[in-house]
């Protein structure tokens, strides 16, 4: 016989955790006991919570804004960023006894700069909400009954131990996307909601993920090297669509950090419509080609690696000397004899240059996936679906994605909070 709940979370991450949190809560504050199971596949929960920040959770930001993200409409996005904010964040975990402190970059992590604190935090809270944690349980199937109720089947056990069928009258879909697959992101899902009438977009790619450049890139050959740089996706037609100024990994790969990671997901959208669009770095942010080609010669007494390392932001010799040898310029070589086109080419390598884009690093080092269900299938107000009365889709499957800096997190908690309360309203 198969077991009767009135609320099945499917996904135990963030977002799955705090919908659990609020139905319970919301339940309990209009005196009434609804049995809440929330159910995932990991053998221990919070993976992505634990290795998120560095192993420090960035909980979220001080400035979360609408044009933080991407994917869906904008304007559906801040609506539900709205209902759950950073101060009611701040303000929640507060509660639980963990205090957040704000870092200069904006970024919010626990005081214990540990993500455990923040995991146990929020299964605590769980608990004393009166849900049921129950891991490893992998759904294998959602299917909705003529009744309105819910089925969920369980995947057969490694050990082959059955797990029950469970009914449910209404259903939280949090599973995640396909980031980070090592803790239990597979996308599987996107399956549960087409299966349940949802769309997802065309496409699913990794977001916030580092950038493989062609082997043959000197930029290989500085690993190890941070700077601030400038990001820019230009159109065929040399037309500026994005750009993010931000610290800029040079890895044995090609580029990771902030920088990179933020326009990951807008180069390779761009690249679907437009197979010319490129991505372009400036190694010294906020000084242009003309400023530097001024500099140059203004400086002609200087080598062209004096100039490189002290503009308005420097650039460290090892960089400067490189930049130098790619243009085929001598570094040490007093400015006023270099060739018009020779200063051209290192002006253009210094702040303007191409990157040589390979692809990215998939999945399995993406912060966050793009792409997903649409918001526009949802009631932005609870996040019930459209399609499927009882239904209810929070966090990472949806059609959002936002930068680094714990834009995700907050959607997270904002989509999870309207779900939880909305489904424990729905269970009359």
């Amino acid at each position: 016989m198969a077991e009767r709940v009135d609320i099945a979370v499917i996904g135990a991450g963030a977002a799955g955790l705090f919908a659990s949190i609020w139905a319970g809560r919301h339940a309990r504050s209009q005196g009434r006991s609804l049995s809440i199971v929330a159910l995932d596949g990991a053998r221990k929960l919070g993976a992505k919570i634990l290795v998120a920040g560095g192993g420090r959770c960035n909980v979220t930001h001080r400035a979360v804004e609408k044009s933080d993200y991407a994917g869906s409409s904008r304007n559906a996005i801040g609506k539900v960023l709205r209902a759950f904010d950073v101060p009611q964040t701040i303000a929640f975990f507060g509660e639980l006894g963990v205090t957040l402190k704000e870092e200069e970059t904006g970024k919010l992590f626990p005081i214990t700069d540990d993500a455990h604190t923040i995991l146990n935090a929020l299964l605590d809270a769980t608990r004393d909400a009166g849900v049921q944690l129950r891991h490893p349980w992998r759904v294998g199937s959602v299917a909705r009954l003529s009744d309105g109720r819910f089925v969920i089947t369980g995947q057969e056990q490694p050990g082959g131990e059955e797990l029950p069928t469970i009914t449910a009258r209404v259903v939280i879909l949090a599973t995640g996307g396909m980031a980070l697959p090592k803790t239990g992101s597979d996308g599987t899902g996107y399956g549960f909601a087409k299966a349940l009438g949802h769309t997802v977009t065309p496409v699913v790619m990794p977001a916030l993920v580092p950038l493989v450049l062609d082997a043959r890139s000197f930029v290989r050959t500085l690993s190890g090297l941070t700077v601030p740089a400038r990001l820019e996706v230009r159109s065929g037609t040399g037309k500026k669509l994005c750009s993010f100024t931000n610290s800029t990994l040079c890895t044995h790969f090609g580029l990771s950090g902030p920088g990179p990671l933020d326009i990951s997901r807008y180069y390779f959208d761009a690249l679907l419509v437009d197979p010319g669009a490129g991505l372009y770095i400036n190694w010294s942010p906020g000084v242009t080609g003309e400023e530097l080609d001024r500099l140059l010669i203004d400086k002609r007494a200087q080598s062209p690696v004096s100039v490189l390392t002290s503009v308005p932001v420097s650039i460290p010799e090892r960089l400067a000397r490189a930049l130098c040898f790619e243009a085929g310029v001598e570094g040490n070589l007093r400015a006023e004899h270099l060739p018009r086109e020779s200063r051209r080419a290192l002006v253009t390598m210094t702040t303007s240059m191409r990157l040589p884009v390979a692809e990215s690093r998939g999945y399995t080092y993406a912060e966050v996936t793009a792409g997903g269900v649409p918001l526009s299938e949802l009631h932005l107000g609870t996040m019930c679906s459209r399609v499927t009365p009882g239904l209810y889709i929070c966090g990472e499957i949806c059609d959002v994605d936002g930068r680094i800096g714990g834009f995700n997190f907050q959607w997270a908690w904002a989509s999870g909070y309207l779900a939880g309360k909305a489904a424990a309203g729905a269970v009359g």
